[in-house]
């Protein structure tokens, strides 16, 4: 895990290590929309999850549909 802070916010983040999930998701910064990043996908690597935003891992994107994400579109 990860911690640091960022714009005077803590910002935690937890990967594939130690949640053995891949899938991101992601809540836009613009609007809010929940988004879900798969590997491989354009932004995959540059998206950051904060735990404290809502933000979370899934397993499937089944789970993350299920959950009222979306795919991302790249």
């Amino acid at each position: 895990m990860a911690a640091g802070l960022i714009g005077g916010a803590l910002a935690i983040q937890i990967g594939p290590a130690f949640t053995s999930c891949n899938i991101k998701g992601n809540i836009s910064y613009y609007g809010g929309q929940r988004i879900y990043h798969v590997p491989g996908q354009e932004y995959y690597s540059e998206t950051r999850i904060n735990l404290l935003k809502g933000e979370r891992w899934f397993c499937s994107e089944a789970e993350a549909q299920a959950a009222g994400w979306r795919r991302a579109r790249r």
